[in-house]
Parts: C-alpha cells; structure tokens; sequence
C-alpha cells in the first residue's frame, strides 16, 4: 500500500515537473512590447490600434488595454518587429506614442530602427 502511495506521488510530480518545464521556454521566448499611447479612451480607437500594429512584421498578437492607454504586442516566434515600424503603426492609426517598451529598449522618441 505503502509503495503505491509512493509511486503514485512521484508519477504525480514527475507529471507536474514536466507541465512547467515544458511552459517555462514559451514563456522565456515570448518577446513583449508595452506601448503607452496619449489618450486611447475609446475600444473603436484601440481595435484600430490593433489593426495597424497586427500589419507590422513580426507581430504575432496585439492586445489593447483602453483603461491602460496601452497596447501589448507580442511576437512572432523567431521574429522581432522594428520598434520604429511599431511606433508609427501607432502614428498612422491617429495616436501619439508617449513611450515603448520592448526587447528593442525603452523609447520615449520615435526610435531610428
């Protein structure tokens, strides 16, 4: 009864271990960028936000927060978008950014890359 009980516990952590090593690389290569943008206050606004930011190469998925005046996009696997071409989806979409953070580096000015 005893051994049961014990193998039982290990295939239970064994199984455990293998959920979380198996999650921690996705999230170790998911590259994020946080845009702040100047007065985002309105969910058509930010839907075209997220449309001109989706255009972008290498941008895997846009979410936005109109309560935050952000928008997170995340990366294509593999891929980094150009903090400048994300600066200026943003632009075209009618908005001021105000400040980028991503892999790329902070940027309170349109980068140059």
């Amino acid at each position: 009864m005893r051994c049961a009980m014990k193998l039982g516990l290990a295939i239970a952590l064994t199984a455990c271990a293998a959920v979380a090593w198996s999650q921690t690389p996705v999230q170790q290569s998911a590259k994020v960028t946080v845009i702040t943008i100047d007065e985002l206050d309105c969910p058509t606004c930010a839907k075209k936000v997220e449309k001109n930011l989706a255009e972008v190469k290498g941008v895997g998925e846009v979410k936005t927060d109109v309560k935050a005046s952000t928008a997170t996009v995340a990366a294509k696997t593999g891929e980094a978008p150009s903090p400048r071409a994300l600066w200026e989806a943003v632009e075209k979409a009618g908005f001021k950014v105000t400040k980028l953070e991503g892999p790329g580096g902070t940027f309170t000015a349109k980068p140059r890359t």
